[in-house]
């Protein structure tokens, strides 16, 4: 892996900052001490999400096979975007408890890493599961969001624990702070939204060098992330369509949402043009493959509108119609809307796109009462709301349900 100087785009220190500070009231240096200190206080809200039925990922134990069941369809019909949706709220019906963080740590290595090309170098590190013997695995690139690194972010979602029992890889990227102030992964820097360009090249560039160096399904390759590394996350599924075979976004916003400071204020709190009128597709993938999505947002969300959940799957739908299952088709995919609640914790509504064919091509997740924070984390990491749904174990089975052809 190579070394090279580091490289700070300038501007973006004192734009993300304004941008912190505005939404959170908070200096760069108290949301540095909230991050750390703030496990005791989860942000509260809720979360709308979109997601296919609940089965678990291969390898599932059989306790979790048991665990999970999910409440039958309310109501199926098609719709162009979530703002169509309509159905009878049926009555509340109980989810299994999502898993809460486990004390021990897994039984897998850690190890810290680096990688380098010519737009910059990003520290990182890798999840091994202790289950490796040089088989091929899949790889989950995790985004963490502003404030946080790769072991605040590991702890809280859990993902190497998962990683245990479902055998993959985990890569955590670390944002450095001489890139961005509060170490915000730049979604909102038109330089950064293009392929073999700034952070996606970096980010790109370091799952190649993890498959070259490790056994990765190829197929199976994901990437995931939180606020700006959820922003990030969608950033990759649409310049590098060809290495990801999913994506997922939590709390995050669709692609080139924004590209600047002012239209970053616009569309964190949704005060800009409708999402189709500020869409920029320059710099994306030629191909324009259209890559399966998991969404999950919290509907009290303070710091992203929810907004933007909504238009990360409108966006992904589009793409979809065009260039997805059914190309020529012009369809979009049916939608079945489900509710759930999780014991003791957060009501939801799931959205579950399918193609002709029945499979899960897109899911939404809309987390009632919840806020800025990883559903169903641990209180061991910052920005982590314990009450649920689970979003890591979710993720993980949208994941395997998508391989790349």
């Amino acid at each position: 892996m190579r070394q090279c100087a580091r490289c700070a785009p300038g501007g973006l220190h004192e734009a993300t900052g304004a941008i912190q500070r505005t939404l959170r009231g908070l200096t760069p240096d108290a949301a540095a001490n909230s991050s750390a200190a703030g496990n005791e206080a989860a942000i509260e809200g809720s979360f709308h999400v979109v997601a296919p039925e609940a089965l678990p990922p291969p390898n599932s134990t059989k306790a979790h096979q048991e665990q999970a069941r999910t409440p039958k369809p309310s109501t199926r019909f098609r719709a162009r975007n979530p703002r169509q949706w309509e159905f009878a709220k049926p009555a509340r019906q109980p989810e299994p408890t999502p898993d809460r963080a486990r004390n021990e740590q897994p039984d897998g290595q850690f190890l810290s890493g680096s990688y380098s090309n010519p737009a910059g170098t990003r520290a990182y590190k890798l999840y091994i599961p202790s289950g490796y013997q040089g088989q091929t695995l899949p790889l989950i690139i995790m985004l963490h969001g502003c404030t946080q690194n790769p072991d605040d972010f590991a702890a809280g979602t859990c993902v190497n624990s998962l990683a245990e029992e479902h055998q993959c890889f985990v890569v955590y990227p670390e944002q450095k702070s001489t890139a961005n102030q509060n170490k915000c992964w730049n979604w909102f820097d038109a330089s950064h939204q293009r392929r073999d360009h700034g952070e996606p090249s970096i980010i790109a560039g370091l799952t190649r060098d993890i498959i070259s160096t490790y056994a990765v399904d190829t197929r199976r390759v994901y990437v995931a992330g939180l606020s700006a590394g959820g922003a990030m996350a969608a950033i990759m599924g649409r310049t590098y369509p060809n290495l990801y075979a999913a994506i997922g976004v939590h709390s995050g916003l669709p692609y080139a949402a924004a590209h600047d400071m002012p239209s970053a204020f616009a569309a964190m709190k949704q005060m800009g043009a409708p999402f189709g009128r500020r869409q920029r597709d320059k710099g994306a993938d030629a191909v324009g493959r259209f890559v399966p999505t998991i969404v999950f947002h919290g509907d009290l969300d303070k710091t992203v509108h929810p907004r933007n959940g909504d238009e990360v799957i409108a966006q992904s739908a589009k793409l979809y119609s065009h260039n997805g299952v059914d190309t020529g088709t012009a369809k979009d995919p049916q939608v079945t809307l489900l509710r759930g609640q999780v014991p003791n914790g957060h009501a939801y509504t799931r959205a579950i796109h399918h193609d002709t064919g029945g499979r899960a091509v897109l899911e939404q997740w809309r987390i009632d009462k919840a806020g800025h924070a990883w559903s169903g984390g641990s209180r061991r990491g910052s920005y982590t709301d314990p009450k649920g749904p689970n979003v890591s174990r979710e993720m993980i089975r949208f994941f395997y349900d998508h391989v790349l052809a």
